[in-house]
């Protein structure tokens, strides 16, 4: 099989097995609803009202720990047995490949669900929502990529878990920071010309990202 025939192949396998087992599934969706409404009573029964600033730095720091809880187990819960499988099977380019597609369309579907809910319960003060959305599908695509790689290294360890997070935290920050800025552009109804910068930066990360986990990735599957 080429590569594309290959990522494909994997997508499916990725997607079945999702569907299977629908416990992971809802288990995502559960912290993300579960979370919207801690925020929505400690700020709406309490009478405070909750502004611009604040919506928006929730909004994403949510989505950084659906993120990190979501795609955690890319790696982490594959056993040896079956990645020495994998390997005699199809390129450890498409291995990578196919775990960032799939945790980026697992990433937007999330983070529309929880803007649906949070926009429901906390209000909507997005003016440019066209932007908004651009943003999540770049954040989307930011968190998958990065911490699908964090995965793959930390599955190497004894102590995965604590390995993630060592990792993931210093190397989010600089993405959360962008993704932050962007929206509070949107929440503002600037002008797009304002975000040139930013977007810039963060589409230029997304493919720095993706390119070093395409050629690093079959060094560190071999080990």
């Amino acid at each position: 099989m080429n590569l594309l025939q290959e990522i494909t192949t994997l997508l499916k396998k990725e997607i079945i097995l999702e569907w299977r087992q629908k416990y992971a599934f809802n288990g995502i969706l559960l912290y993300v609803v579960s979370t919207i409404f801690v925020c929505y009573l400690s700020f709406n029964l309490q009478k405070s009202q909750l502004n611009p600033l604040t919506w928006n730095a929730l909004y994403w720091i949510i989505l950084l720990f659906t993120a990190t809880n979501a795609i955690a187990k890319s790696f982490i819960q594959e056993s040896e047995g079956r990645q020495l499988y994998y390997y005699t099977l199809v390129s450890p380019e498409a291995i990578i490949l196919s775990k960032i597609i799939y945790n980026t369309l697992l990433m937007w579907l999330m983070s529309l669900i929880g803007y649906a809910i949070y926009s429901l319960v906390l209000g909507n003060p997005v003016q440019d929502k066209a932007l908004f959305f651009f943003n999540i599908l770049l954040g989307g695509l930011g968190f998958s990529a990065t911490l699908s790689m964090i995965s793959a290294i930390a599955s190497k360890s004894n102590n995965s878990g604590t390995l993630m997070a060592v990792l993931g935290f210093p190397v989010m920050l600089p993405l959360l920071l962008l993704l932050i800025k962007i929206s509070k552009n949107a929440i503002d109804g600037l002008a797009l010309s304002v975000s040139y910068d930013e977007m810039s930066t963060l589409l230029a990360i997304n493919v720095i990202v993706v390119a070093v986990s395409y050629l690093l990735f079959p060094y560190l599957w071999r080990s």
